[in-house]
């Protein structure tokens, strides 16, 4: 990820005064641009990196996925036709190879999600903030991940073609298995696959719920670390975008727009996470995440920027609209 980020403190990464009080945050300094890993963090920054190298052209290819919506519906509308029938099918087969291609990278992102989640919760370090400060390049990795997975999901909520041309695809396979045609292509995706790639893309954040489901199992795999280790780690994401985001003299250092809206994004995706894997959530009382002061940040931005990002915080989180949550708060996502 491109992004450039100037401060004037390059000496100190993270500068930390940890805190464990949210009206006195900890004010956190977090350079998305230098992090270079330590010998210590090297073996899982190298796994996760080659994950991350892939994740642009995923993205690429996702943006210009036009779908095969013209020719399905010809080929609908002119059943007896064969050459439509042929042409639909011709259109289809590659575009499914594309969405078997992003299914299976979002498994590959889980995993990387497991080794970083492995580093950044493990006990080396007393607290959360150590861990940040210590291991800034795998900080940084993480912050990728969930910027990679708020703008895959909003690329596809806004793609009803994908859902189409994958379940015109199955409908034409089972047919042709009914008529024993041969069907090339089918090569691609058996039926488990299909109904494993169906069940992803059916839902409407389909990256969210992979990180979501990978780090709830992260955390029930891994019985002998406390679930706060998890989630003060998710939470501390949140403050340190939070802060750079609402103080002058750090927003001021970005060197480009692109940063205030990885920043934006990342802070949101660490919430979502957060409220799925706490087991209260994020919305509740007892939560370590400054909810009022994370959604106005997400408002004083240009309205055309964040409207995804406050929909995704009001439609894909799992506590907003419990009895515990605040008016308050609720009313801020009205």
């Amino acid at each position: 990820f491109p992004y450039k980020v100037k401060y004037h403190n390059m000496g100190n990464l993270l500068k930390v005064l940890t805190c464990t009080d949210l009206e006195q945050e900890p004010n956190f300094f977090l350079d998305f641009e230098n992090a270079q890993p330590t010998e210590a963090e090297r073996e899982v920054w190298e796994q996760v990196d080659v994950v991350l190298k892939d994740a642009k052209g995923i993205l690429d290819e996702l943006q210009a996925y036009k779908g095969a919506g013209q020719e399905i519906r010809e080929a609908i509308q002119n059943p007896s036709d064969e050459a439509l029938q042929e042409q639909a099918w011709a259109a289809v087969v590659p575009l499914v190879g594309k969405l078997k291609k992003f299914y299976e990278f979002s498994q590959r992102l889980e995993a990387a999600l497991h080794s970083l989640l492995g580093a950044l919760t493990s006990e080396t370090y007393s607290d959360p903030t150590q861990h940040l400060e210590r291991e800034q390049a795998l900080a940084k990795q993480f912050a990728e991940i969930l910027h990679f997975t708020l703008r895959f999901d909003e690329l596809k909520m806004t793609n009803p073609a994908i859902q189409n041309d994958f379940s015109y695809y199955r409908r034409t396979l089972s047919r042709m298995r009914i008529n024993n045609v041969p069907a090339e292509g089918e090569n691609e995706v058996n039926n488990e696959l299909a109904n494993r790639i169906s069940l992803f893309y059916a839902d409407a954040t389909p990256m969210l719920k992979t990180l979501s489901d990978g780090t709830t199992k992260f955390v029930s795999e891994n019985k002998n670390l406390p679930i706060e280790n998890t989630t003060d780690c998710l939470s501390t994401m949140a403050s340190v975008c939070k802060v750079m985001l609402e103080t002058p003299e750090y927003r001021s250092r970005f060197t480009s727009e692109e940063t205030v809206s990885f920043c934006l994004r990342v802070m949101v995706g660490v919430i979502i996470l957060y409220d799925y894997v706490h087991p209260v959530g994020a919305f509740a009382k007892s939560s370590k995440i400054d909810m009022k002061g994370c959604i106005k940040v997400l408002k004083d931005q240009p309205p055309n920027s964040v409207e995804g990002l406050l929909n995704a915080l009001r439609y894909t989180t799992k506590h907003l609209n419990d009895d515990s949550t605040n008016k308050t708060i609720k009313s801020m996502l009205q």
